[in-house]
Formats: structure tokens, C-alpha cells, sequence
């Protein structure tokens, strides 16, 4: 019975969000995307230097255009899945409409360079069979072949909305910071960047059904996957647009500036090594070193650890399902955790009062904003950049070796079959997730000293003419001392969390040289007095093994955390939580 059990429960996963018939309404996308067209008809006057590019269009994003994209969206009054699609001004078939009709407004103003189409997709949601997501694409100068792979860039947002009831038609949902917010910025992005072309394509998409299980992003990943398609990378955005917190939000920080935002990871089975969360430094790097120092206020740009926040979900994650590289940009503050269902919520996510803002000397028009404009720009240009600078196509070392050859060295072998450059650029941590050191070398076989007695993790990546390629995915090195090089690794070692102080969530890892008797082990949270506050299950694997512990905030202390095999403690170490 209880296999039975198993199977039914996996079959009704998969059926979540199993899509039929899904393809383009525009014959013309699929090529592009198959890489059966002519770059030079999408070829463009304009700059080509990517330094100069992300500067041009951070000046170009304007505030008041994403209001007016944030004001035109709040006339659909709902746009549910379910909801009606044949009226021409409510419901998701009319906000579909629109969208597709300012994406071929954008393409028609910058020489018909966007290819505009309908992802179209079968499934029962909410009584509806058939859906379209929206989407618009800008064919770069490379196509994608196997001695010169690209992969596309997807820029994306969910366009549906809800209330508390995931088929809650009749309930108007505006949705303006729960996506309205995401949707703005990627209508900006397309209207911005069209005039350009970059190496790689770059897709602009808004989904639908997001709400209902992520089922439109899915759409898209399966697409790509059962088309062959190279996805290079994946920014998703997801309620990106206001800085006032909730109640009930995951991350009530009052010390937090509005000028932050938060990046998390599709970190999937693995977290300190993972390529997703590779990418999120790469965009944060990419932020600081070409736009930081170029505007007038600053964005501070935070590096989540766990996937997203504590029993939260988002687009990014079909993609990472998929084995496509994403990440989802959200507001450092947001208005809620969208348990609207709850008598205790009193915030407006996930709400009819998920609104642009109220009118409070009720002279007729809104004086309390809840979506900032300006701080949606900014996250518009902090996208903008990251899309550039990977649309450079600056490849990716396919070799990448650390290996300790004397107490105090490194020997570092950089390396690829279809591309190479004379310089790379090692990028190393310690404690946090982002990278503490930044230093280029020439490519090949290179030594460098080391700090003993730490555990570093290390990538790199190719730099050409001052644009770094995404990086590889890190190498894990214990540095040791003098005395500890001729030792060899055995046994069952538990590392340092990371990072550590920690706030909401932090990585436990451990590293199995060899394999136990029991696969199985426990990672034992207790507090300073021996209360157990949280057992985790893990599986053990040869190599390195990673497990998220989610913390919570506004819970400051010290604890430990043990590894426990067959009922004993192997190791126990300490961890701080500090709510920064």
C-alpha cells in the first residue's frame, strides 16, 4: 500500500504541471530560437561596446514609463489564469493582449527587430485548456552552434495575478507588486534594449499560471529542453518592485536601505558549488563593476542562500528543474508571505489590496505609493547589465583544476577546446556566499600562494577586452599546513556552514572521503542548553554533501549542529545566527 501510495503521489506531481501542445503561434520564433535565421536581418547600427550599452540603457529606463505600464495593468482588475479570456478589458485574455501588443509596438519602433509570438500550452487550470505566454525575442549575431555555443538569455516575469483561492476569478486582483511589478520591468527591458543586438538572444517573456504551480515557466523549460535549445542563463522577477514590509513577510528587516534588493538561487540538489548561485555573483559582480559607481543612488545587492524564501516558490525554479541556469530577482522587502488565507493576514499580497497605492486626503488621486518607481528602475538596470555583459558571449574555461602543490601554493590549470583568451580571472571565497578575492592570471598552468589552514572555494572564468565569461562552477580546496600536506583525506569530515554569521538560512556541508556502511546521516540543530531545535534527513554521497537549513528570521543566537550516523555523533560545530 504504501508503494502504491509513492506512485500516485509522483504521478500527481508530474501532472502539476504537465503541458500538452506547446508551441509558438509565430513559426518564426521557433527558428529563431533553433538558430535556422540570418543574423544580419536583426543587425544594428547602434553602440556595440558593452561598457557603454549598459550605461545608455540604465539612462534610458524611465520611472514614469513603468508606472504607465503598472497603471494599464491595474484596469484588467484580475489576471487570474481563470479568468475570462474573450472580454477586450478584464481578465488575463485581455492583459495577454496587451502585452503582445506593446511587445510588436517596441519591435515596430526599433526597425521589427523583436520577433513576437504566443508560447502556446494545453492544461486544465482553473477551468481553462489552453494558455499563452507572451513573449518577445532579439536574435543575436551568433547562432548557436557546437564549436561556438551561446545560449539564450531569458528575461522574465509572471503576468497573472490572484487572490487567496488560486481560481478566485471574481475576486479583483490587481496584482501590482505580485507580478505587475516583474511584468513592467521586462516590458521596459524590451523597450530599451531593442535597439541594440547582442551576441546571444535574448528572450523577453511573461508567463501565466505561475500562481497555480509555476506551470507556465515550465511550459517554456520543456520547450527548451525538448528542442535542444542552450539556455545560458535565466533572470527571473518576481514581486521586485516595492520597499515596504509586511507583517507576515520572511524578511522584516527595518535596518534594511530601500535601495536593496535580493537575489536567490535555483540551487537544486546541491548549494555551495551550484551553478546557480554562481550566477547570482556573477550578476552582483557585474552590477558593482560596470553601473555602481555610475549612478546616483546605489543599489545594495544581497546573495540568498536557500532557493527562495521559506515555503516560497517561483519561475526560476522549472528552469533549474530542467538543468537550465536561474536565478530570481525579488525586493528586499515585500508585503507579505502570501498565506492570505490566514485570519491573522494582514498584509496585501496575495489580496485585493495588492494595489499601486491609496488615495489618503481623497482628493481623487493616489499620494501613497506602494510600488516605487524608482527602485523598480533600478532593478530594471541591475537586469539590464547582467543581460549585456552575458549577451557578450565571452566563453567559459571548459577546464578548471586547483590542485595543492606545496604547503603554501596552488597550481591552478585553465583551459578550453573552442575558445580560449590570455587572461582569467580566479574569483575565491571563504566564509560567505560572495567572493572575497578577485585576482586575474594568465591562462594555462599557473601557480599562486595560499593561506594554509582554510577551506576555499574557487571558479573562474575568461575576460575579454574587460567582459568576464559566467564563471565555472567552484572547486572545493582544504588549504592544509606544512605538517598536514602528506595526510590523506578518509573518513567523514563536517565542514564550517556558510555563511556563518547567517541570517534566515545557512549550508551545512560535509565531506565523505569514504563511504559508510549507513547512506543515511542526520544533521542534528540543537541549542546551547542540548535542546534539539531541528533534525534534518540527509542522504550520503561520495564527495561533497550540502543541506539548507532554514533558520528564520528575527532569531538571534549560537547553536551547534551535529552529524549523526547509525545514532552517533561524528562531529558537532558552532553557528551564529545574527539578524544583520
Amino acid at each position: 500500500m504504501k508503494k502504491l501510495l509513492l506512485i500516485f503521489l509522483v504521478l500527481f506531481v508530474v501532472e502539476l504541471r504537465a503541458q500538452t501542445n506547446i508551441h509558438f503561434s509565430n513559426p518564426l520564433a521557433a527558428q529563431i530560437l533553433a538558430g535556422t535565421y540570418n543574423p544580419a536581418d536583426y543587425s544594428s547600427s547602434a553602440n556595440s561596446d558593452p561598457h557603454a550599452v549598459v550605461l545608455e540603457i540604465e539612462a534610458a529606463i524611465r520611472p514614469d514609463s513603468l508606472k504607465s505600464y503598472l497603471e494599464r495593468m491595474s484596469l484588467f482588475e484580475t489576471r487570474n489564469t481563470g479568468s475570462d479570456t474573450l472580454s477586450s478589458t478584464r481578465g488575463i485574455g485581455a492583459a495577454r493582449t496587451w502585452a503582445h501588443q506593446r511587445f510588436e509596438a517596441i519591435s515596430a519602433a526599433n526597425n521589427d527587430r523583436l520577433v513576437v509570438s504566443y508560447l502556446n500550452w494545453t492544461k486544465n487550470i482553473c477551468g481553462q485548456q489552453n494558455h499563452k505566454n507572451v513573449v518577445a525575442i532579439l536574435p543575436g549575431s551568433q547562432i548557436d552552434r557546437e564549436d561556438t555555443p551561446c545560449g539564450i538569455v531569458i528575461v522574465e516575469a509572471h503576468l497573472d495575478s490572484r487572490c487567496d483561492a488560486g481560481c478566485d476569478t471574481g475576486c479583483v486582483a490587481q496584482g501590482m507588486e505580485d507580478n505587475g511589478s516583474g511584468s513592467a520591468l521586462v516590458l521596459e527591458l524590451a523597450r530599451t534594449m531593442a535597439k541594440y543586438q547582442f551576441n546571444r538572444t535574448v528572450v523577453f517573456m511573461l508567463t501565466v499560471a505561475e500562481e497555480q504551480g509555476l506551470v507556465g515557466a515550465e511550459a517554456m523549460a520543456k520547450y527548451c529542453e525538448d528542442n535542444q535549445i542552450r539556455v545560458g542563463a535565466v533572470l527571473n522577477n518576481d514581486v521586485i518592485g516595492g520597499v515596504i514590509c509586511g507583517e507576515t513577510s520572511f524578511h522584516p528587516r527595518n535596518r534594511v536601505k530601500e535601495t536593496s534588493t535580493a537575489l536567490s538561487e535555483a540551487l537544486g540538489y546541491g548549494v555551495i558549488t551550484i551553478s546557480h548561485k554562481q550566477l547570482s555573483r556573477y550578476i552582483k559582480l557585474q552590477y558593482e563593476e560596470e553601473l555602481k559607481e555610475h549612478v546616483s543612488v546605489p543599489m545594495e545587492v544581497t546573495i540568498m542562500t536557500a532557493e527562495d524564501r521559506e515555503g516560497r516558490g517561483g519561475d526560476h525554479i522549472p528552469f533549474r528543474e530542467h538543468d537550465f541556469n536561474a536565478i530570481r530577482f525579488t525586493s528586499a522587502n515585500e508585503h507579505g508571505n502570501a498565506n492570505s488565507g490566514s485570519a491573522s493576514y494582514h498584509d496585501r499580497q496575495h489580496t485585493s489590496d495588492d494595489i499601486l497605492g491609496k488615495d489618503t486626503n481623497n482628493d481623487g488621486n493616489i499620494d501613497e505609493w506602494y510600488v516605487d518607481f524608482n527602485y523598480l528602475a533600478r532593478n530594471a538596470s541591475i537586469n539590464a547589465t547582467a543581460t549585456v555583459m552575458i549577451g557578450r558571449n565571452v566563453c567559459t574555461p571548459e577546464v578548471f583544476q586547483v590542485t595543492q602543490t606545496t604547503w603554501k601554493t596552488l597550481e591552478f590549470i585553465i583551459a578550453g577546446d573552442w575558445c580560449s583568451d590570455t587572461e582569467a580571472l580566479i574569483a575565491m571565497r571563504t566564509e560567505t556566499n560572495d567572493w572575497d578575492t578577485l585576482f586575474t592570471i594568465p591562462t594555462g598552468t599557473h601557480e599562486i600562494e595560499i593561506e594554509p589552514g582554510h577551506t576555499y572555494y574557487i571558479s573562474a572564468a575568461y575576460q575579454n577586452n574587460g567582459v568576464e565569461s559566467l564563471f565555472t562552477n567552484e572547486v572545493m580546496v582544504d588549504v592544509v599546513g606544512q605538517d598536514e600536506l602528506p595526510t590523506a583525506n578518509s573518513g567523514i569530515r563536517l565542514l564550517q556552514n556558510r555563511p556563518n554569521p547567517f541570517d534566515e538560512a545557512t549550508v551545512i556541508a560535509f565531506m565523505v572521503y569514504d563511504m559508510p556502511k549507513n547512506p543515511t546521516a542526520t544533521i542534528r540543530i540543537q541549542d546551547l542548553t542540548g535542546r534539539t531545535v531541528k533534525e534534518l534527513p540527509v542522504q550520503i554521497n561520495s564527495g561533497i554533501n550540502e543541506v539548507v537549513y532554514n533558520h528564520g528570521y528575527r532569531k538571534e543566537g549560537t547553536f551547534t549542529y551535529s552529524l549523526v550516523i547509525d545514532g552517533q555523533v561524528l562531529d558537532t560545530k558552532k553557528m551564529t545566527f545574527v539578524a544583520f
